[in-house]
């Protein structure tokens, strides 16, 4: 399933957040719900998400990076494809990291159960540290969160 539309980037008044604004009709031919996974391409570049469902509004977000991957400002009019996105959402799990979670019994597990946007966020906080200590913090600050539910 695939829809092509046009539409302009939108950026919200009071937080530094972008998004798509998404035709019903290319939701509906998505044939997956009011929350589909797809896969947006614009300008060339295409990025993984899940379209949002605000009532009747449907939104896609677009974020800092993708905004400028795509190389698109907010307020710019751009040619959107979205297509129907089956493939299972897997991140990687930086080497560290795992061998931060077996450490602890079960908290791999915990990880391993979070949603595919916590377990992105998680790796990008890891990935993003750009000094040993402050990954190495972070991956503590991870493995605490992981375990202070337990």
């Amino acid at each position: 399933m695939k829809a092509t539309f046009t539409t302009q980037v939108i950026k919200d008044d009071k937080v530094n957040a972008t998004g798509l604004r998404v035709p019903a009709e290319a939701v509906v031919a998505m044939g997956s719900g009011k929350k589909p996974k797809v896969r947006v391409t614009l300008n060339g570049y295409t990025y993984r998400s899940t379209v949002a469902a605000y009532g009747e509004v449907f939104m896609l977000p677009l974020s800092a990076e993708n905004r400028e991957a795509a190389g698109v400002q907010p307020g710019e009019q751009v040619e959107v494809t979205i297509e129907l996105d089956l493939e299972p959402r897997t991140v990687d799990v930086p080497q560290d990291l795992a061998a931060a979670l077996e450490k602890v019994p079960g908290t791999r597990a915990v990880f391993d159960g979070l949603s595919y946007s916590a377990r992105k966020e998680y790796f990008r906080q890891v990935e993003s540290a750009k000094a040993l200590e402050t990954r190495q913090r972070r991956i503590a600050g991870i493995v605490q969160k992981l375990t202070a539910g337990k």
